[in-house]
C-alpha cells in the first residue's frame, strides 16, 4: 500500500523536469534553438504556445494513466480482500451450523456457493449434502440424489485443491457412500479408492481423528467380510481387499489418542473390536462409553442404541 501511495503521489505532483517527450518536442523548436526569434519569419510567434499546450497535454496524459493504473490495481485488491473475507464468513458461520447439528439451514446456506472455485467451500457442501441425506425423515429417492450430489462436490473440492485433506477425507466418504447404490463388484472396486484417499488424508493431517477412524472402519469392514464376498472378491481382483482386527483396533486407538471421546461410533468401534479379539472386559469398558456418549446427532443416538443393545446380550450371555 505504501508502494501505491508514493505512485499516486508522484503522480499528482507537477513535473518539475521535462520528460522526454518534452524534451525532444523542445529540440525540435525554433524557439528552443535560439535560431529564430517569435515573431520572425518562418516562426509564427504562437507557435510556442502550441507546443506548450502540446507538452502540458502529453503531460497531464502521462498523469491521468499513471493514476487510472494505480486506481485500477487498488480496485483488484479490493475484490481480492472483499472476497476472501466473504468467504471466510461463509466457512465460519457454516461450521457454526455443523457444530449446532443445523444440517438443513448448512444445506441451505452452502448450495448458495455450489458453482463456488473455493475448495473449502465445496467440501463442506459435500459433507452438509451427504449429512442430509443421512437424516430418518430424507426420503430415498431424495437420499440417493443427495449422496451422488455429495460425490460431485467433493470431487470438485479435489480438482480445486489436491492438498486438502478434508477434500480427500470427504471424497472417500462419498465414494462408499455411491457404493451402496452400485453393487457388490463396484463397491469391492471402490473400496481401494476409499483407501488410497483415506490415507492421503492422514498424510496431510495426521492428527485428524476422523481420518483415522475410517481408515479403522475400512480395516473393521474388511476384517469382518463373509466368506462369499471374499470369494466373490478373489474372482474379480488378483488381491482383494483385506485387513485383520488389530490393524482396525491400531487406527481405533489412535483416532482415540488424537481427539479423546471425539466421536461416539469410534467408541462403539473400540468396544465392538475388542469383543471380536475376545477381550471382553476391553470392550465392556468402550461400549459402556459409547451407551454413556451424550447424544448430539440422530448417529449419536443410533450408537447408544447398538452399544446398549451388544451390551444386554454380553450380559445375558453369562
Amino acid at each position: 500500500m505504501a508502494a501505491v501511495t508514493r505512485v499516486m503521489c508522484r503522480a499528482s505532483a507537477p513535473r518539475l523536469t521535462p520528460s522526454p517527450a518534452s524534451r525532444l518536442l523542445s529540440r525540435s523548436s525554433p524557439r528552443a534553438s535560439g535560431k529564430v526569434p517569435p515573431g520572425a519569419s518562418g516562426a509564427p510567434a504562437h507557435s510556442h504556445g502550441k507546443f506548450t499546450l502540446l507538452e502540458r497535454g502529453l503531460v497531464l496524459s502521462s498523469i491521468s494513466y499513471v493514476a487510472f493504473e494505480a486506481y485500477k490495481w487498488i480496485s483488484e485488491q479490493v475484490v481480492v480482500v472483499h472476497a476472501s473475507i466473504k468467504v471466510d464468513d461463509i466457512k465460519e458461520q457454516a461450521d457454526y451450523l455443523y457444530g449446532s447439528g443445523e444440517t438443513e439451514k448448512l444445506y441451505s446456506l452452502l448450495s448458495q456457493y455450489k458453482n463456488s472455485e473455493d475448495a473449502e467451500l465445496l467440501w463442506r457442501l459435500a459433507r452438509a449434502s451427504r449429512d442430509l441425506s443421512q437424516l430418518s425423515k430424507t426420503a430415498p429417492d431424495e437420499k440417493k440424489k443427495l449422496i451422488y450430489e455429495a460425490l460431485d462436490y467433493a470431487k470438485k473440492a479435489l480438482e480445486k485443491n489436491e492438498f486438502s485433506f478434508a477434500a480427500h477425507k470427504w471424497y472417500a466418504i462419498c465414494v462408499s457412500d455411491v457404493g451402496d447404490f452400485e453393487g457388490t463388484k463396484v463397491k469391492i472396486a471402490n473400496a481401494y479408492i476409499i483407501k488410497e484417499h483415506l490415507q492421503k488424508a492422514i498424510n496431510l493431517n495426521p492428527k485428524d481423528a476422523t481420518s483415522i477412524h475410517l481408515m479403522g472402519l475400512w480395516c473393521f469392514t474388511f476384517a469382518e467380510m463373509p466368506w462369499y464376498q471374499i470369494k466373490i472378491a478373489s474372482v474379480l481382483f488378483a488381491t482383494p481387499p483385506s485387513s485383520t482386527f488389530e490393524e482396525a483396533l491400531q487406527y481405533f486407538q489412535k483416532a482415540e489418542e488424537a481427539d479423546p471421546y471425539f466421536y461416539s461410533k469410534n467408541l462403539l468401534y473400540l468396544g465392538k473390536t475388542y469383543l471380536k479379539l475376545n477381550n471382553k472386559k476391553m470392550a465392556l469398558l468402550w461400549l459402556s462409553k459409547a451407551k454413556a456418549f451424550p447424544a448430539r446427532s440422530e448417529e449419536d443416538k443410533q450408537v447408544q442404541k447398538e452399544a446398549a443393545e451388544i451390551l444386554k446380550s454380553m450380559s445375558d450371555k453369562k
